[in-house]
């Protein structure tokens, strides 16, 4: 018999097709089907992986934290495959969450990018050392919101709230960074 030939006696059977039938195909996908969801989550991270990055470290205040957060929501979503509609908007969430994990499995509650004196300009560290003083849900809904954009629903989606509970700590964020960048020793 010959490479692509089919046996004889398998050739002629038939494939009873039942409510079940996709689950047998777990885990034989087609490679043309796999090569496009390995563009789709390349494109996506090529295209927000730095806004993202960036956006999750204004969270954290912690660039390890962050590079891990982000690498393994994009890892996560890869393996999901076609379970994930939108690439950005699922990584963006994942990221959030396993960042936020992390800071509490750590009990942190330092913000090393102020602490450590990375080199940025000055109104930079003065803005990082503001966010410093929020609380980790206000530093999430003021990065996701105001920063990136988010509408409350959005937001509160992303960090697993309510829209109100999103006003309200942005609401508390907005005055308390006020109060912060523009006392005078801040």
């Amino acid at each position: 018999m010959g490479s692509g030939q089919v046996p004889e006696d398998l050739s002629n059977r038939r494939v009873k097709r039942t409510a079940d039938f996709p689950s047998l195909l777990i885990g034989m996908q087609d490679p043309t089907i796999a090569v496009a969801q390995e563009d789709r989550f390349e494109r996506a991270y090529r295209d927000h992986g730095t806004r993202l990055w960036r956006s999750i470290l204004l969270f954290t205040g912690d660039p390890e934290i962050t590079s891990d957060a982000v690498a393994e929501a994009f890892a996560q979503a890869i393996r999901r495959g076609d379970g994930v509609q939108d690439p950005v908007a699922w990584v963006t969430r994942a990221a959030y969450r396993i960042a936020a994990g992390e800071l509490k499995r750590r009990g942190r509650a330092s913000y090393p990018i102020v602490e450590q004196g990375y080199e940025a300009p000055q109104p930079a560290l003065e803005l990082a050392a503001a966010l410093a003083q929020l609380s980790p849900m206000q530093r999430a809904a003021v990065v996701l919101h105001l920063r990136d954009g988010y509408t409350l629903a959005e937001t509160a989606d992303i960090i697993g709230s309510t829209a109100a509970a999103v006003g309200v700590h942005v609401h508390r964020a907005k005055s308390r960074l006020k109060r912060t960048l523009e006392a005078p020793d801040g």
